[in-house]
């Protein structure tokens, strides 16, 4: 399967390799079959996966060989220039890297084992699940909120202390500043 991105957020990795680890030993089938990986078929009958490269990841770091796709559209009979150019036109791509500079398409990974930490990437994950914001059906949308964080949270605090900048992040993706973001959920009820 090939990526349609150049990061993930490696902690957000380590969490679904934990989950993984902790499901009873006999629901394997039916996690896998409950989490398919969507996915476009490009040039040469290669799977392209447009979602959950994070969970892609977890289970090839768990050794898991297999896992069950959901095909959203056969494009391998256009020429790779023209698929690259309608994969970009669905934004089913997100060819940006961990510093959130868009890169060139021929960037992006060979192969789900060499995509790149985005520590900003892990911090939106943490952010939504501590209620920060919303699920969304919008593209890469914690993608947008890494890039938001990134631009107000310094490198050195999220290396360094983790928990502190979840802390600073949790009331900035509450603040107006935050309300073009999707799932943006407003401020806190009790400020």
């Amino acid at each position: 399967m090939r990526p349609t991105q150049i990061t993930v957020g490696l902690r957000e990795v380590e969490t679904k390799r934990r989950q993984w680890r902790d499901r009873p030993r006999d629901a394997a089938g039916r996690f896998l079959g409950g989490h398919m990986i969507p996915a476009v078929i490009g040039p040469k009958g290669q799977p392209w996966i447009v979602d959950h490269h994070h969970l892609a990841l977890a289970m090839l770091q768990e050794g898991v060989e297999e896992v069950m796709i959901s095909v959203l559209a056969r494009l391998d009979d256009l020429p790779k220039k023209r698929f690259m150019a309608f994969m970009d036109a669905h934004n089913w791509l997100h060819p940006y890297d961990e510093d959130g500079k868009r890169r060139e398409f021929s960037d992006l990974p060979r192969h789900i084992r060499d995509l790149v930490d985005d520590p900003y990437r892990s911090l939106a994950g943490e952010v939504r699940r501590a209620g920060g914001y919303a699920k969304s059906p919008t593209p890469y949308t914690e993608f947008l909120w890494a890039d938001f964080f990134r631009d107000r949270i310094k490198s050195g605090k999220l290396e360094n202390d983790f928990g502190d900048a979840l802390s600073h992040a949790l009331p900035l993706a509450r603040s107006q500043d935050a309300r073009h973001l999707p799932g943006w959920a407003g401020p806190d009820s009790t400020d």
